[in-house]
Formats: structure tokens, C-alpha cells, sequence
């Protein structure tokens, strides 16, 4: 059977707990057994870490100590799989740019917060995307930088209604990338538990779990 991980914390407004609820099972349902935590410091027992096949973080803003943050890096270099989504990996540890390489991206700003935006699938037959064809979102439209050796698989465009500047701007909303041994996904859906109810922005999130793992 194989082992995942999932952290939940730092800030409550992306309802970490309540997307914990709804992914936890789902990682069951495909055979995995799960522990659910509110604490990093697990991150700091390297048996424990090197014993798991995924990682799905949960934790927006807050602080990450330098024992921790080594420990989770570690076990990426060393193959252990990463994914995760909006805030709970993008906008985790604001200080910590090693953490920010290994994730691909940072969040910066979703001009005009809850807005109505379309994602658009952009490499149809990747497993993670396959079968799906574009959709809407209400939610935020995360503007990110972006690491450019990021393989993109769906983007977004912005309006220009918000932020003029950035009219036309293509942004990517869903990639995967390598760190060490190790493969990461991550996609900027999944503002609140609620944006989940999307059916694609949940098949999305589930494909890529399973694609990075171990």
C-alpha cells in the first residue's frame, strides 16, 4: 500500500482543513494509506519522510523552520512525490525561495479577487488534463511567477479588467516539473473547499496526486 502525507495549517481563509477532507479520502479510495496532520514538524523525521510515496501540503503564508524545510526538500530530491494547489503550496513560506523553486512558482496577486475566469486545457493528452476541455472558474485568477522550465499543461488569460497592464497576459494555472528525483504538481485552482464542487478543478487536483506520486 502505498503511504501519503497531508499537511494542513497556516492561514484559514483557504479552509485548509476542509480541503484536507475532501482529498484525504479520495487518496484512499485509490489505495493509499493516509495521515493527516496539523504540524510541519513531521517534515523533520527523515525515516518517516523517505517512507512516503506523497506529499499534499496545505498551508498558506506562516513560517516553515529551517529543519523542517530541509526535511520536506529532501525528501522531494530523494523521489518522494509533491502536489498541491493555490495557496497551500504557492503562497506557503513567503522568506523561503528554496521551497519556491522546488514548488515552480509564487503566488503575487489575483486582481480583482473572486472574478469569473476560463481555464484553458493547453496539452490535451497529458494524463493529469486528459479528456478535459476548457472551463469556467469563479474564484480567484492567481497571477504568478513563474519558473520557466515548468511544464504548463492548462493557463488562464487575463482581462485587463482589473489590472490593465497585464491585459492579454497568458498565465499558467495548472504544470508539473521534477525537483532532485522527485515530481511536483501544482495548480492555482482551489481558492476555498467550494471551488472543488467544479468538476474538473477536483479531477485535475486527484489526476496530478496521482501522477507525482512515488
Amino acid at each position: 500500500m502505498k503511504k501519503a502525507l497531508i499537511t494542513w495549517g497556516g492561514w484559514d481563509g483557504h479552509e485548509p482543513k476542509q480541503c484536507a477532507d475532501i482529498f484525504a479520502p479520495i487518496l484512499r479510495k485509490e489505495n493509499y494509506e493516509v495521515d493527516v496532520m496539523n504540524t510541519l514538524d513531521c517534515y523533520t523525521d527523515e525515516k518517516y519522510m523517505k517512507s512516503l510515496n506523497l506529499i499534499v501540503p496545505i498551508w498558506t503564508i506562516s513560517q516553515i523552520t529551517p529543519e523542517q524545510e530541509k526535511g520536506l526538500l529532501d525528501a522531494v530530491k530523494d523521489g518522494v512525490g509533491i502536489a498541491g494547489w493555490h495557496g497551500g503550496m504557492a503562497d506557503s513560506f513567503r522568506l523561503n525561495t528554496e521551497y519556491q523553486w522546488m514548488v515552480g512558482g509564487q503566488w503575487v496577486a489575483h486582481p480583482g479577487g473572486v472574478v469569473d475566469y476560463e481555464v484553458n486545457i493547453v496539452e490535451k493528452d497529458d494524463p493529469i488534463v486528459k479528456g478535459l476541455g476548457d472551463f469556467k472558474m469563479h474564484s480567484e485568477q492567481y497571477y504568478m511567477h513563474v519558473d520557466p522550465s515548468n511544464e504548463v499543461l492548462a493557463t488562464t488569460t487575463f482581462s485587463g479588467e482589473h489590472a490593465e497592464w497585464v491585459k492579454g497576459c497568458v498565465m499558467p494555472v495548472v504544470w508539473k516539473r521534477r525537483y532532485g528525483k522527485g515530481k511536483v504538481f501544482y495548480t492555482s485552482l482551489g481558492h476555498v473547499a467550494k471551488d472543488f464542487d467544479v468538476p474538473e478543478a477536483k479531477e485535475i487536483v486527484q489526476h496530478g496526486m496521482l501522477w507525482a506520486s512515488k
